[in-house]
């Protein structure tokens, strides 16, 4: 039965992309089905065959041991944060990310991931028949984040029109960043969070399709150079990722890894301060509502909002309860919050729901994003598109939830 709820679950949001989408007569179904399709073959070999999980294991296994090695240098400058009986959130989690981001951008500077992002966005575009750059930016944003592969993406956002933006900015909704995921292992089931990371890139381009379906021509679907200037337009360099032909330009190897440590150690300040500000302030508004009930809180509301989802889930009524609650929290804070909140007890829950709320949670799905993304919009494209972003906020915000819950809900498919 509960599979049965559960594939229900996942007709259900379509059904619901399909009831708001801006015009349901220029959906590509056949894209659509394909991606789909794609999907549930990515997850059924990454969970049902032995060669799949071990695969995934590997990876989580190596992003584990890249934490031991930056905990090598965690240990030298600060020994008595990690020697503790139980190291906090911030040791733990967050400080292996000075390690972690720079190895991903030596791998950017070295030419390693634009390379992978290049010829598995052609073959995600020749498979599934999306444009060629909606292609590009769901692999980019796999890898580099949503406000990283928007600013690598200037050009090309300010060559396209209004509607593809908008295409775009509900695709980042549902991404997360390659060098972060180490931080997300050591909180939660590592291969369900790197299972996740191409469930959420393939639903994005189904549920954008659905809520908001753009005719690209043949002339308007290229790819044009990033970070290049808008004077070289050339057929050639337009299939281009990366510049490759400017060397002298780039930045002293030195230099740019002094960036990316710096870069590191901001994006470690801004998620503990986020982390403290959202728990802070959901312990404010549980205080006020205790005024008015002492039984009330935010979890519990939240809970009530986002129970009929979680049910189709395919879960019995206590788990469902428990994971809406996950979920709004989730969504109006940040996935650490929750990934924080559920680590110590993950493990005891059932493999469905486990394998789920990792899923649901490895996003950067949330209210926070929003303003992330049309502030880096503001910065990239001009104001009449910026407008046209500002105004489908509602559809930006949809679209993550959506994405969220197809991802948990197709893993829940093969996990039992």
């Amino acid at each position: 039965m509960y599979l049965l709820v559960n594939i229900l679950g996942i007709f259900v949001f379509l059904g619901i992309a399909l009831l708001f989408s801006k015009n349901r007569k220029a959906i590509n179904w056949r894209s659509v089905i394909t991606v789909l399709i794609l999907n549930l073959f990515i997850a059924y070999i990454l969970t049902e065959f032995a060669w799949g999980r071990a695969a995934v294991n590997a990876t989580a296994n190596g992003f584990t041991e890249l934490v031991k090695v930056a905990n090598a240098g965690i240990s030298f400058a600060l020994p008595s944060w990690l020697n503790m009986k139980s190291p906090d959130f911030v040791t733990s989690s967050l400080l292996p990310i000075l390690l972690i981001v720079p190895v991903f951008d030596i791998l950017t500077y070295i030419g390693v991931l634009p390379w992978i992002i290049k010829w598995v966005g052609r073959g995600l575009a020749f498979i599934t028949g999306q444009p060629k750059f909606e292609s590009f930016f769901a692999v980019e944003m796999m890898f580099l984040g949503n406000t990283e592969a928007l600013a690598v993406s200037g050009l090309q956002l300010k060559k396209m029109s209004a509607e593809r933006n908008v295409v775009i900015a509900m695709m980042s909704m549902s991404c997360v960043t390659a060098s972060i995921l180490g931080a997300y292992t050591q909180m939660v089931p590592g291969q369900y969070v790197l299972t996740a990371v191409p469930l959420n890139i393939l639903n994005a381009v189904i549920i954008s399709s659905i809520l908001s379906p753009v005719k690209v021509t043949p002339e308007e679907d290229t790819i044009a150079k990033m970070g290049g200037s808008a004077a070289n337009d050339s057929a050639e360099v337009a299939e281009k990722v990366v510049d490759k032909d400017k060397p002298a330009e780039k930045e002293p190897f030195f230099s740019f890894l002094g960036d990316s440590i710096l870069g590191a150690g901001k994006l470690i300040l801004i998620i503990t301060a986020n982390v403290i500000a959202f728990v802070a302030l959901a312990a404010l508004v549980d205080k006020i509502l205790s005024f008015i009930n002492p039984n009330l809180s935010l979890e519990h509301i939240l809970g009530i909002i986002m129970f009929p989802f979680a049910w189709l889930m395919g879960s019995d009524v206590n788990t469902a309860f428990n994971f809406a609650q996950q979920m709004g929290t989730k969504l109006i804070t940040n996935e650490f919050v929750v990934m924080g909140k559920v680590s110590p007890h993950i493990n005891d829950f059932a493999p469905h729901y486990r394998a789920q709320l990792t899923v649901f949670l490895t996003s950067f799905a949330n209210l926070s994003t929003v303003g992330m993304i049309v502030g880096a919009f503001k910065g990239l494209v001009d104001r009449a598109k910026n407008d046209v972003i500002s105004h489908n906020v509602g559809y930006m915000l949809l679209s993550g939830i959506l994405v969220s819950l197809m991802s948990a809900g197709v893993i829940g498919l093969f996990v039992w």
